[in-house]
């Protein structure tokens, strides 16, 4: 309780826990020798509570170490081997084989692997014998969050046990109930874990529920201030406005403040332009209250969750900074402290006033590991329901901004010393130093051979046989060599044995986005449907928002003919996609196809906002006909009630398309076609069956195909129905004379050219195509002759 960890591990009674039993058993590893020992002390007297509460101490000291050897530092003044008997001492290798989970290793230079081991033999191998103590699954939570962190890629067993210990901890809220502290820092530990396994619903729900808890109203809004120095006008700036809804007062359980002077140094920016914040106006008006640790926690909660739901993007990185000013102008708690400043050098890194501070600044993070002036105790103060960075983490940010400013050499030592080979072989390449990346790699494996260094070697030379090697050094177990043989495989469009090692690489470790996304692209070529379908479908169940894994769903189900599921999934690529034209491109098909009329029409009116000359005949001469006919809708609704917004889409379409012929007949078809017992329709469709006719006639080598003119004579029939249709309502006859005549004269003339160009000059014959249309168009010139006398001779 007073943060003496070292001196739990050395006490007795856990000396004789461990060591008691005398020497390990032959051919026992670590992992075995520990819970044979730990199930023996508790099984021993299984109603000895103290005997619980001890194993409890060493198993949250074992926790607390493992997370100062690895993120808080300082480094730990305790030799571990002396916890385990002298056969086991050299075991290094069996420790990391034990924390192997799903495929995926443990990174190479984890310091003190034995206390998480030793954590995980407790939670999950000896938890039945603890059941009395009812927060244990918290822990183990926690335990989950950590080993996640040390591995290569996200793990399936860790993901099952999170989800079984948050349900257990919430199914137990009635011991927190008064904690509300304490019930906060579990919904945002919640909130990580779920962001770590791409659960982004359930971690939504948590975190809304951490800020319920705190009664805090957290917002980005506007304020009048200033940036640079020689600003002289106010504008409008993005602040973070934080308010509490109702006054709160710590509890005893929340974390009194660590002194400003023990936390990492926060430089600034030193430029003679910028300012190191924004200065406001009015700086009263948004003041911030004096924030507890969880209400510091709980703005960074809402800050990785909005960085988790947006997308990369100029506004994001500026709502994100508003965030971190916030959180940096109370420095109070390490862990958060160094969760602001690590996600600001992230943002800052391409910024070129920026980029100098976040160099800085990432080692002021990493030199901070060494430094002995702050407490553990200090640092880990709310510092589950933060998530700040492994160490190698920083050291590996810190390298990539080194690259970013031409620095590879001193990138290059950093990966070197890290043992981060995957970028120390980015980096001899960029470098062009093709041979020394193999070389290196080759220098590793002779002093010893392991999976993931087969794996590099097989990806420098492009050769399966090193990803062979590394499967059978791992005994069957890395999901990584697999993943890397499929990869080559599809690199050469060798699809079915591409599918067949990214089937093998999932088999060991279901987590692996990537993969599944790779498998349904391979499926694809491969033209097996039902398999992409598959793939895709756990990509976006891995990832919601994963907009080009939807879009290539709805291909797969169309395929299948499964088209309303392909709707289902096009919207939900467009809730994540919104300005992508070829999901909206296959959104409108789709719709059409389902009968989703209304969803169409929407869709036609966004693509004419994406793409300017975007034209897709098809799709309306489906709608006017659903309206015209009155189609069922998918809901069975009549589809009529669509044609005043087809209406007016059409009027977009024929204003930006106004030389298209075939626009205008689909325009005059939505108004009947002149054949409404409608009078004002029947004037509209005939304006726009002459601007169809105008059009067609403007085009040039149109006489010259029979089966076009046809086309052409039985639409300037319909034309001249439509006039004598409208012109026998018409109330002013100057009006329908002038009407007739100008009908007569463009019937008369294309009859002419008809004539002209296709009758056969041996047998005077019209073509055989052509001659009932042409005979419509004389009898048609013949009937609006004659109605024009008659109305000459009436008026």
């Amino acid at each position: 309780m007073s943060g003496d960890l070292v001196a739990v591990l050395r006490s007795p009674r856990v000396l004789d826990l461990l060591m008691g039993g005398g020497d390990s058993v032959e051919g026992e590893d670590v992992e075995a020798f520990l819970e044979r020992r730990i199930i023996k002390y508790l099984s021993e007297a299984p109603e000895d509570v103290d005997r619980k509460l001890l194993v409890l101490a060493l198993t949250v000291s074992c926790i607390h170490m493992f997370v100062q050897s690895n993120w808080t530092g300082p480094p730990l003044s305790i030799d571990l081997s002396e916890l385990l008997p002298a056969s086991l001492h050299s075991s290094q290798e069996s420790i990391h084989s034990s924390l192997l989970l799903d495929g995926e290793s443990v990174y190479s230079l984890v310091s003190n692997p034995v206390l998480l081991l030793l954590a995980r033999v407790v939670l999950t191998k000896c938890s039945h014998l603890l059941s009395d103590l009812q927060l244990l699954p918290w822990w183990t939570v926690r335990y989950v969050s950590l080993h996640q962190q040390i591995l290569e890629a996200r793990s399936q067993q860790l993901f099952s046990l999170a989800q079984s210990s948050m349900q257990e901890v919430l199914g137990r809220q009635s011991l927190l109930t008064h904690q509300r502290n304490l019930l906060i820092q579990f919904h945002l530990e919640c909130v990580y874990t779920c962001l770590s396994y791409y659960e982004y619903q359930p971690a939504k729900e948590h975190i809304n529920r951490a800020v319920e808890l705190a009664g805090l109203a957290v917002n980005t809004t506007g304020a009048l201030g200033k940036r640079t120095r020689f600003q002289e006008n106010y504008l409008a700036q993005m602040i973070l406005e934080v308010r509490r809804l109702q006054d709160q007062t710590g509890s005893d359980l929340s974390p009194s403040p660590t002194p400003a002077s023990s936390l990492p140094k926060d430089y600034s920016l030193g430029d003679d332009t910028l300012l190191d914040k924004i200065s406001l106006a009015e700086p009263d008006q948004f003041q911030l209250p004096d924030l507890l640790a969880e209400e510091q926690a709980v703005i960074l909660g809402l800050c990785t969750d909005f960085q988790k739901n947006n997308p990369v993007h100029k506004l994001t990185s500026e709502e994100l900074l508003a965030f971190t000013t916030t959180l940096l102008s109370q420095p109070k708690f390490w862990a958060v402290h160094v969760a602001a400043l690590f996600l600001r050098t992230k943002l800052e890194r391409g910024k070129t006033r920026f980029v100098e501070r976040a160099m800085m600044q990432t080692q002021a993070i990493a030199d901070h590991f060494e430094n002995q002036s702050c407490p553990v105790t200090e640092r880990l103060k709310v510092f589950y329901c933060c998530q700040a960075p492994t160490r190698w983490v920083v050291q590996k940010q810190l390298s990539s901004l080194m690259i970013d400013l031409g620095c590879l050499s001193s990138a290059l030592l950093i990966y070197e010393k890290l043992e981060l080979w995957e970028d120390v072989v980015i980096c001899y390449e960029k470098l062009g130093k093709h041979g020394k990346a193999e070389e290196i790699i080759r220098q590793e494996l002779a002093k010893k051979e392991t999976p993931s260094l087969y794996c590099l070697l097989g990806d420098v030379l492009r050769d399966h046989q090193y990803y062979d090697r590394a499967w059978e050094l791992s005994g069957g177990r890395s999901a990584r060599a697999m993943r890397s043989k499929a990869l080559l495989h599809l690199r050469a469009k060798e699809f079915q044995q591409c599918a067949d090692c990214f089937e093998l690489s999932l088999k060991i470790n279901h987590m692996q986005l990537g993969v599944w996304f790779s498998l349904g692209c391979a499926y694809f070529a491969l033209e097996s449907w039902e398999g992409a379908a598959k793939a895709f479908q756990r990509c976006v169940e891995l990832e919601p928002d994963n907009a080009e894994a939807w879009n290539n769903l709805s291909s797969a189900h169309i395929r299948l003919n499964r088209k309303t599921k392909a709707f289902r999934s096009l919207q939900e690529a467009l809730r994540c996609n919104y300005e992508h034209w070829q999901i909206w491109e296959n959104y409108i098909g789709v719709s059409v196809d389902v009968g989703e009329f209304r969803e169409a029409v929407r869709a036609y009116h966004q693509l004419m906002e994406l793409k300017e000359n975007y034209k897709d005949m098809q799709v309306l001469k489906i709608l006017v006909r659903a309206v015209v006919e009155n189609l069922p809708d998918s809901q069975g609704a009549p589809a009529a009630s669509l044609g005043p917004k087809l209406r007016e889409l059409l009027g977009r379409v024929s204003a930006r398309h106004s030389s298209d012929a075939e626009v205008w007949h689909q325009y005059a078809q939505l108004y009947g076609g002149g054949r409404s017992a409608n009078m004002e329709e029947n004037e509209k469709a005939l304006h726009f069956l002459n601007k169809a006719h105008r059009c067609t006639l403007q085009a040039s080598g149109w006489e010259k195909d029979p089966a076009a003119l046809k086309t052409i004579v039985e639409k300037a029939v319909a034309l001249g129905e439509a006039t004598i249709s409208c012109c026998k309502t018409k109330s002013n006859p100057s009006e329908a004379l002038q009407m007739l005549s100008s009908a007569r004269l463009s019937l008369r003339s294309l009859s002419t050219k008809a004539k002209q160009t296709h009758t056969d000059v041996l047998t005077g014959q019209l073509h055989q195509d052509l001659q009932d249309g042409v005979a419509d168009l004389d009898r048609l010139v013949t009937e609006l002759q004659e109605l024009a006398g008659n109305l000459r001779n009436t008026s």
